[in-house]
């Protein structure tokens, strides 16, 4: 319940050092600027600028003595930047410094969905054409990234509609769409394509490594005004009331499952048992969820998911089942005396 919050205070953070590293330059442009003015050109409140001003003065070079902080002089409601800790020059960075901020920003531009990847691919040839990083073998591949997510990056970026052949782990079905991309997302290291789905007339999000086959097609990508795209801030999947909740009773060994699910309770039972409370897509997910768990794991709730669990753990039990071999009847005794000559039988234990 305190995600929001902490949420909210990083964005905060965020903005702020953005417009503290924005407000030097713009001093050293303006000296002498009313606080009055210089509040409103950056959007803020004069007290909020009191405050950035404040701040600025325990900011500048390591080392953090006197001559190396920024400083300024305050006459009435105006303000001058009097030293401003060498921020005016221009930034050199040493070649391991370089070589972090170019392997940083490949990892950027190899994240689908996170920045403008012309952007990044332009700043990378500044840096590199900048130093001793000119032609250095540098590559970075996300543990996601695999020729199937280039495939589907370079039609995303092709701004074509796309017939995909896709399975759907929720229903355990693989299905046919025509597909109008809207961007390729990278969470929990698996990459994904958000788009209107014309056979479910909605957004959907699709999991690149379940797209068993795609195909570009000739039409341009037409998404619908009313297409919004997901917020993934919390995730993939969002749990609410009205998606069916289910009760398992847990051994330590499958403990694991509280941290790596989204659950609503979790409380102590007898022993080193736990009664664990989650919501999930439909019970046809959750039947197969919990057979895929080891066997200390029962079904507590609903009911219908108990019984669905046990009808196809008994009919796997039964295709494993050793049948019971048929017995091969004997053929007669023959009296060799009586049995006719020639006879295979007979000339075969007699000689």
């Amino acid at each position: 319940m305190t995600r929001p919050a902490a949420r909210s205070g990083s964005r905060a953070s965020a903005d702020r050092l953005a417009r503290l590293l924005n407000l030097v330059p713009y001093l050293l442009a303006r000296p002498g600027i009313e606080i009055a003015e210089a509040a409103g050109d950056l959007g803020v409140t004069e007290r909020q600028l009191r405050e950035d001003l404040e701040l600025l003065w325990v900011c500048g070079l390591p080392g953090y003595g006197p001559g190396d902080l920024i400083d300024m002089a305050f006459d009435g409601d105006r303000v001058t930047i009097t030293y401003d800790a060498g921020i005016d020059r221009p930034l050199r960075l040493t070649p391991d410094e370089a070589l972090a901020l170019v392997v940083a920003l490949r990892m950027l531009a190899e994240t689908p969905g996170v920045a403008n990847r012309e952007a990044v691919e332009r700043a990378l040839a500044k840096i590199e054409d900048a130093g001793d990083l000119v032609g250095a073998p540098v590559a970075v591949r996300l543990p996601g990234d695999t020729p199937r997510v280039e495939a589907l990056r370079a039609a995303v970026e092709g701004g074509k509609a796309l017939r995909i052949t896709y399975y759907t782990a929720a229903r355990d079905e693989t299905t046919e769409r025509v597909i109008d991309p809207l961007r390729m997302l990278m969470v929990g290291g698996r990459a994904y394509v958000e788009a209107w789905c014309r056979r479910a007339e909605a957004v959907r999000l699709f999991r690149a490594d379940r797209i068993d086959a795609v195909t570009e097609l000739d039409e341009p990508a037409t998404v619908p005004s009313q297409a919004v795209p997901h917020d993934l801030t919390e995730g993939i999947f969002r749990p609410s009331a009205d998606l069916p909740l289910i009760t398992l009773r847990i051994g330590r060994g499958e403990r694991w499952i509280t941290e790596y699910y989204p659950c609503e309770r979790v409380e102590a039972g007898d022993g080193d048992q736990w009664l664990v409370s989650l919501r999930v897509t439909d019970l046809g997910w959750a039947r197969r969820f919990v057979l895929g768990l080891g066997p200390e794991v029962t079904v507590v709730a609903p009911v219908e998911l108990a019984e669905q669990v046990r009808a196809t753990a008994a009919a796997a039990l039964d295709a494993y089942a050793v049948p019971t071999p048929t017995a091969v009847p004997r053929p007669p005794e023959v009296d060799p005396e009586r049995a006719p000559s020639g006879d295979p039988a007979v000339a075969g234990r007699t000689q």
